[in-house]
Protein backbone atom coordinates (compact mmCIF):
# COMPACT_ATOMS: atom_id res chain seq x y z
CA UNK A 1 0.00 0.00 0.00
CA UNK A 2 1.27 3.48 -0.81
CA UNK A 3 1.12 6.38 1.61
CA UNK A 4 -1.08 8.68 -0.53
CA UNK A 5 -4.40 8.04 1.21
CA UNK A 6 -2.65 7.26 4.50
CA UNK A 7 -1.10 10.73 4.41
CA UNK A 8 -4.49 12.46 4.40
CA UNK A 9 -5.82 13.78 7.70
CA UNK A 10 -8.20 11.52 9.55
CA UNK A 11 -10.99 12.16 9.04
CA UNK A 12 -10.56 13.81 5.64
CA UNK A 13 -13.33 15.71 3.89
CA UNK A 14 -13.45 15.66 0.09
CA UNK A 15 -15.40 17.34 -2.70
CA UNK A 16 -17.35 14.72 -4.64
CA UNK A 17 -16.64 14.32 -8.35
CA UNK A 18 -19.64 15.72 -10.22
CA UNK A 19 -20.21 15.59 -13.95
CA UNK A 20 -19.79 18.96 -15.67
CA UNK A 21 -19.39 20.62 -12.26
CA UNK A 22 -16.07 19.88 -10.57
CA UNK A 23 -13.82 21.10 -13.36
CA UNK A 24 -10.61 23.06 -12.86
CA UNK A 25 -12.60 26.32 -12.71
CA UNK A 26 -15.07 25.33 -10.01
CA UNK A 27 -12.42 23.58 -7.94
CA UNK A 28 -10.48 26.86 -7.79
CA UNK A 29 -13.63 28.69 -6.71
CA UNK A 30 -14.23 26.16 -3.93
CA UNK A 31 -10.58 26.42 -2.89
CA UNK A 32 -10.96 30.20 -2.56
CA UNK A 33 -14.08 29.78 -0.41
CA UNK A 34 -12.47 27.09 1.75
CA UNK A 35 -10.79 24.06 0.29
CA UNK A 36 -11.54 20.44 1.17
CA UNK A 37 -8.80 18.03 2.20
CA UNK A 38 -9.07 16.22 -1.15
CA UNK A 39 -10.27 17.11 -4.64
CA UNK A 40 -11.52 14.78 -7.38
CA UNK A 41 -11.82 15.57 -11.07
CA UNK A 42 -14.94 15.16 -13.12
CA UNK A 43 -15.19 11.53 -14.11
CA UNK A 44 -13.50 10.78 -17.42
CA UNK A 45 -14.16 7.91 -19.82
CA UNK A 46 -11.05 5.80 -20.35
CA UNK A 47 -12.24 4.81 -23.83
CA UNK A 48 -12.31 8.51 -24.77
CA UNK A 49 -8.89 9.04 -23.22
CA UNK A 50 -7.26 6.39 -25.42
CA UNK A 51 -9.18 7.43 -28.55
CA UNK A 52 -7.64 9.91 -31.03
CA UNK A 53 -11.07 11.50 -31.40
CA UNK A 54 -11.76 11.81 -27.67
CA UNK A 55 -8.30 12.50 -26.29
CA UNK A 56 -8.45 16.30 -26.44
CA UNK A 57 -11.76 16.45 -24.59
CA UNK A 58 -10.58 13.93 -21.98
CA UNK A 59 -7.38 15.85 -21.34
CA UNK A 60 -9.39 19.03 -20.89
CA UNK A 61 -11.54 17.33 -18.25
CA UNK A 62 -8.39 16.18 -16.44
CA UNK A 63 -6.70 19.58 -16.40
CA UNK A 64 -5.55 20.58 -12.92
CA UNK A 65 -3.21 23.03 -11.22
CA UNK A 66 -0.35 22.10 -8.87
CA UNK A 67 -2.08 24.14 -6.15
CA UNK A 68 -5.00 21.69 -6.24
CA UNK A 69 -2.95 18.81 -4.86
CA UNK A 70 -3.92 16.49 -3.35
CA UNK A 71 -6.23 15.68 -6.25
CA UNK A 72 -7.40 12.32 -7.57
CA UNK A 73 -8.29 11.55 -11.18
CA UNK A 74 -11.65 9.81 -11.36
CA UNK A 75 -12.10 7.57 -14.38
CA UNK A 76 -14.73 5.15 -15.62
CA UNK A 77 -15.25 2.58 -18.36
CA UNK A 78 -15.82 -1.07 -19.07
CA UNK A 79 -12.70 -2.13 -20.98
CA UNK A 80 -9.73 -3.20 -18.84
CA UNK A 81 -7.27 -2.42 -21.64
CA UNK A 82 -8.42 1.21 -21.70
CA UNK A 83 -7.65 1.52 -17.98
CA UNK A 84 -4.25 -0.09 -18.55
CA UNK A 85 -3.41 2.50 -21.21
CA UNK A 86 -4.90 5.50 -19.41
CA UNK A 87 -3.42 5.31 -15.92
CA UNK A 88 0.29 5.49 -16.87
CA UNK A 89 -0.48 8.71 -18.74
CA UNK A 90 -2.30 10.08 -15.70
CA UNK A 91 0.82 9.38 -13.67
CA UNK A 92 2.90 11.28 -16.23
CA UNK A 93 0.47 14.20 -15.94
CA UNK A 94 1.24 14.45 -12.23
CA UNK A 95 -1.66 12.61 -10.66
CA UNK A 96 -0.76 10.79 -7.45
CA UNK A 97 -3.83 8.54 -7.28
CA UNK A 98 -6.74 7.24 -9.35
CA UNK A 99 -10.35 6.56 -8.38
CA UNK A 100 -12.56 4.24 -10.44
CA UNK A 101 -16.22 5.20 -10.66
CA UNK A 102 -18.34 2.11 -10.08
CA UNK A 103 -21.45 3.94 -8.94
CA UNK A 104 -22.57 6.44 -11.58
CA UNK A 105 -26.32 5.91 -12.20
CA UNK A 106 -26.45 7.70 -15.56
CA UNK A 107 -28.38 5.65 -18.13
CA UNK A 108 -25.81 6.08 -20.90
CA UNK A 109 -22.95 5.11 -18.59
CA UNK A 110 -24.83 2.04 -17.35
CA UNK A 111 -25.76 1.01 -20.90
CA UNK A 112 -22.08 1.09 -21.85
CA UNK A 113 -21.27 -1.30 -18.98
CA UNK A 114 -19.52 1.28 -16.79
CA UNK A 115 -20.39 3.07 -13.54
CA UNK A 116 -22.99 1.28 -11.46
CA UNK A 117 -23.42 -1.41 -14.14
CA UNK A 118 -20.25 -2.97 -12.71
CA UNK A 119 -22.16 -3.77 -9.51
CA UNK A 120 -23.93 -6.42 -11.56
CA UNK A 121 -20.71 -7.57 -13.19
CA UNK A 122 -18.16 -8.21 -10.41
CA UNK A 123 -15.99 -10.37 -12.65
CA UNK A 124 -15.38 -7.42 -14.99
CA UNK A 125 -15.04 -5.04 -12.04
CA UNK A 126 -12.35 -7.27 -10.57
CA UNK A 127 -10.45 -7.46 -13.86
CA UNK A 128 -10.55 -3.66 -14.20
CA UNK A 129 -9.20 -3.25 -10.67
CA UNK A 130 -6.48 -5.86 -11.27
CA UNK A 131 -5.29 -4.15 -14.45
CA UNK A 132 -5.54 -0.68 -12.93
CA UNK A 133 -3.45 -1.65 -9.92
CA UNK A 134 -0.66 -2.82 -12.22
CA UNK A 135 -0.45 0.61 -13.83
CA UNK A 136 1.43 2.15 -10.93
CA UNK A 137 -0.80 4.58 -9.03
CA UNK A 138 -2.64 4.21 -5.70
CA UNK A 139 -6.15 3.01 -6.46
CA UNK A 140 -9.55 3.66 -4.90
CA UNK A 141 -13.15 2.95 -5.90
CA UNK A 142 -16.33 4.99 -5.46
CA UNK A 143 -19.54 2.97 -5.61
CA UNK A 144 -23.09 2.56 -4.33
CA UNK A 145 -24.75 0.08 -1.97
CA UNK A 146 -26.18 -1.93 -4.83
CA UNK A 147 -27.87 -1.69 -8.18
CA UNK A 148 -31.55 -2.39 -7.47
CA UNK A 149 -31.77 -3.39 -3.81
CA UNK A 150 -30.21 -2.11 -0.61
CA UNK A 151 -29.57 -5.67 0.59
CA UNK A 152 -27.03 -6.14 -2.22
CA UNK A 153 -24.54 -4.09 -0.23
CA UNK A 154 -22.92 -6.89 1.77
CA UNK A 155 -21.98 -9.11 -1.17
CA UNK A 156 -20.89 -6.21 -3.37
CA UNK A 157 -18.84 -4.35 -0.77
CA UNK A 158 -17.31 -7.64 0.44
CA UNK A 159 -16.12 -8.25 -3.10
CA UNK A 160 -14.58 -4.79 -3.39
CA UNK A 161 -12.88 -5.03 0.00
CA UNK A 162 -11.29 -8.29 -1.10
CA UNK A 163 -9.53 -6.36 -3.90
CA UNK A 164 -7.13 -4.69 -1.43
CA UNK A 165 -8.09 -1.13 -2.35
CA UNK A 166 -6.45 1.84 -0.70
CA UNK A 167 -9.77 3.65 -0.25
CA UNK A 168 -13.39 2.65 -0.73
CA UNK A 169 -16.00 5.43 -0.89
CA UNK A 170 -19.62 4.32 -0.56
CA UNK A 171 -22.54 6.45 -1.67
CA UNK A 172 -25.21 5.26 0.76
CA UNK A 173 -27.91 4.65 -1.84
CA UNK A 174 -28.51 2.17 -4.65
CA UNK A 175 -28.43 2.99 -8.32
CA UNK A 176 -32.21 2.60 -8.47
CA UNK A 177 -32.70 5.02 -5.58
CA UNK A 178 -30.62 7.71 -7.29
CA UNK A 179 -30.95 10.64 -4.83
CA UNK A 180 -34.69 10.28 -4.30
CA UNK A 181 -34.47 8.75 -0.81
CA UNK A 182 -32.46 9.59 2.27
CA UNK A 183 -28.98 8.11 2.48
CA UNK A 184 -28.83 4.90 4.50
CA UNK A 185 -26.72 6.13 7.42
CA UNK A 186 -28.07 3.25 9.48
CA UNK A 187 -25.84 0.87 7.51
CA UNK A 188 -22.58 2.65 8.36
CA UNK A 189 -21.75 0.55 11.48
CA UNK A 190 -22.28 -2.71 9.58
CA UNK A 191 -20.19 -1.49 6.63
CA UNK A 192 -17.36 -0.50 8.95
CA UNK A 193 -17.53 -3.87 10.69
CA UNK A 194 -17.33 -5.59 7.30
CA UNK A 195 -14.31 -3.47 6.35
CA UNK A 196 -12.59 -4.25 9.64
CA UNK A 197 -13.20 -7.94 9.09
CA UNK A 198 -12.07 -8.20 5.47
CA UNK A 199 -9.63 -5.34 4.83
CA UNK A 200 -8.75 -3.25 7.88
CA UNK A 201 -5.97 -1.60 5.87
CA UNK A 202 -8.49 -0.07 3.40
CA UNK A 203 -9.65 3.39 4.33
CA UNK A 204 -13.42 3.93 4.22
CA UNK A 205 -15.36 7.06 3.31
CA UNK A 206 -19.07 7.70 2.87
CA UNK A 207 -21.07 9.99 0.61
CA UNK A 208 -24.72 11.06 0.46
CA UNK A 209 -26.78 13.78 2.19
CA UNK A 210 -23.74 15.40 3.81
CA UNK A 211 -24.11 19.16 3.50
CA UNK A 212 -21.28 20.79 5.44
CA UNK A 213 -18.09 20.37 7.43
CA UNK A 214 -19.79 20.22 10.83
CA UNK A 215 -22.08 17.39 9.74
CA UNK A 216 -19.17 15.58 8.08
CA UNK A 217 -17.05 15.71 11.23
CA UNK A 218 -19.97 14.63 13.41
CA UNK A 219 -20.55 11.57 11.22
CA UNK A 220 -16.86 10.76 11.07
CA UNK A 221 -16.46 10.91 14.83
CA UNK A 222 -19.73 9.12 15.55
CA UNK A 223 -18.89 6.16 13.32
CA UNK A 224 -15.07 6.30 13.30
CA UNK A 225 -14.94 6.94 9.56
CA UNK A 226 -11.74 7.68 7.69
CA UNK A 227 -13.39 10.17 5.36
CA UNK A 228 -16.60 11.92 4.33
CA UNK A 229 -17.43 13.26 0.88
CA UNK A 230 -19.60 16.33 0.25
CA UNK A 231 -21.40 16.63 -3.08
CA UNK A 232 -24.64 18.58 -3.43
CA UNK A 233 -23.94 20.45 -0.19
CA UNK A 234 -21.61 22.72 -2.15
CA UNK A 235 -24.63 23.93 -4.15
CA UNK A 236 -26.28 25.09 -0.94
CA UNK A 237 -23.18 26.82 0.36
CA UNK A 238 -19.89 27.09 -1.57
CA UNK A 239 -18.25 27.76 1.81
CA UNK A 240 -19.46 24.36 3.11
CA UNK A 241 -15.93 23.14 3.82
CA UNK A 242 -15.53 25.93 6.38
CA UNK A 243 -19.14 26.18 7.64
CA UNK A 244 -18.98 29.91 6.99
CA UNK A 245 -22.30 31.62 6.29
CA UNK A 246 -21.38 33.94 3.43
CA UNK A 247 -22.53 37.49 2.94
CA UNK A 248 -24.06 38.82 -0.27
CA UNK A 249 -20.78 40.45 -1.25
CA UNK A 250 -18.83 37.25 -0.65
CA UNK A 251 -21.20 35.26 -2.83
CA UNK A 252 -21.07 37.84 -5.61
CA UNK A 253 -17.28 37.96 -5.40
CA UNK A 254 -17.16 34.18 -5.85
CA UNK A 255 -19.40 34.44 -8.91
CA UNK A 256 -17.11 37.10 -10.39
CA UNK A 257 -14.12 34.85 -9.72
CA UNK A 258 -15.92 31.98 -11.45
CA UNK A 259 -16.53 34.19 -14.50
CA UNK A 260 -12.89 35.30 -14.59
CA UNK A 261 -11.59 31.74 -14.32
CA UNK A 262 -14.07 30.52 -16.93
CA UNK A 263 -12.66 33.06 -19.40
CA UNK A 264 -9.08 32.29 -18.42
CA UNK A 265 -9.46 28.57 -19.04
CA UNK A 266 -11.61 28.98 -22.15
CA UNK A 267 -9.45 31.07 -24.46
CA UNK A 268 -10.13 28.64 -27.31
CA UNK A 269 -13.90 28.94 -26.87
CA UNK A 270 -14.32 25.17 -26.61
CA UNK A 271 -16.36 25.34 -23.41
CA UNK A 272 -19.86 26.60 -24.09
CA UNK A 273 -21.38 29.41 -22.02
CA UNK A 274 -24.81 27.85 -21.41
CA UNK A 275 -23.67 25.17 -18.92
CA UNK A 276 -22.20 27.97 -16.81
CA UNK A 277 -25.75 29.03 -15.92
CA UNK A 278 -26.24 26.02 -13.64
CA UNK A 279 -23.74 27.58 -11.24
CA UNK A 280 -25.72 30.81 -10.78
CA UNK A 281 -27.97 29.21 -8.16
CA UNK A 282 -24.88 28.51 -6.03
CA UNK A 283 -23.99 32.17 -5.67
CA UNK A 284 -27.35 33.92 -6.08
CA UNK A 285 -29.22 32.79 -2.99
CA UNK A 286 -29.97 33.81 0.58
CA UNK A 287 -29.88 37.57 0.06
CA UNK A 288 -32.45 40.20 -0.90
CA UNK A 289 -32.91 40.32 -4.67
CA UNK A 290 -31.01 37.09 -5.35
CA UNK A 291 -33.85 35.34 -7.18
CA UNK A 292 -34.56 38.45 -9.25
CA UNK A 293 -30.90 38.67 -10.22
CA UNK A 294 -30.66 34.99 -11.09
CA UNK A 295 -33.71 35.26 -13.34
CA UNK A 296 -32.05 38.06 -15.30
CA UNK A 297 -28.76 36.21 -15.62
CA UNK A 298 -30.50 33.16 -17.09
CA UNK A 299 -31.14 35.30 -20.20
CA UNK A 300 -27.48 36.14 -20.76
CA UNK A 301 -25.26 34.73 -23.48
CA UNK A 302 -21.79 35.75 -22.32
CA UNK A 303 -19.69 36.44 -19.26
CA UNK A 304 -19.55 40.11 -20.32
CA UNK A 305 -23.35 40.35 -20.09
CA UNK A 306 -23.30 38.73 -16.66
CA UNK A 307 -20.69 41.20 -15.41
CA UNK A 308 -22.72 44.16 -16.66
CA UNK A 309 -25.89 43.00 -14.93
CA UNK A 310 -23.95 42.38 -11.71
CA UNK A 311 -22.52 45.89 -11.91
CA UNK A 312 -26.00 47.35 -12.44
CA UNK A 313 -27.35 45.34 -9.51
CA UNK A 314 -24.61 46.49 -7.14
CA UNK A 315 -25.10 50.09 -8.27
CA UNK A 316 -28.84 49.88 -7.66
CA UNK A 317 -29.68 50.46 -11.32
CA UNK A 318 -31.95 47.41 -11.73
CA UNK A 319 -35.69 47.79 -11.28
CA UNK A 320 -37.21 44.85 -9.41
CA UNK A 321 -39.05 42.26 -11.46
CA UNK A 322 -42.46 41.05 -10.38
CA UNK A 323 -42.82 37.57 -8.91
CA UNK A 324 -44.64 36.52 -12.09
CA UNK A 325 -41.80 37.79 -14.28
CA UNK A 326 -39.19 36.02 -12.14
CA UNK A 327 -41.02 32.70 -12.25
CA UNK A 328 -41.52 33.00 -16.02
CA UNK A 329 -37.82 33.66 -16.62
CA UNK A 330 -36.69 30.81 -14.40
CA UNK A 331 -39.17 28.42 -16.00
CA UNK A 332 -37.93 29.34 -19.47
Amino acid sequence: MSNFYQSLPRPFISLAPMEDVTDVVFRQVVARAGRPDLFYTEFTNTDSFVSPLGKHSALRRLQFLPSEQPIVAQIWGSKPESFANTIPELKAMGYQAVDINMGCPDKAVVKSGGGSALIRNPELAGEIIRVAKQAGLPLSVKTRLGFSRVDEWRDWLSFLLQQDLELLTVHLRTRKEMSRVEAHFELIPAIIALRDQIAPQTRLAINGDVLNRTQALELAHQYNLDGVMIGRGVFQNPFCFTDKIPTQNELLDLLKLHLDLFDKHNTDGAKKFAPLKKFFKIYLRDFDGAKDLRARLMLTDSTAEVRQILADFEAGRLARLSAEQINQLLED
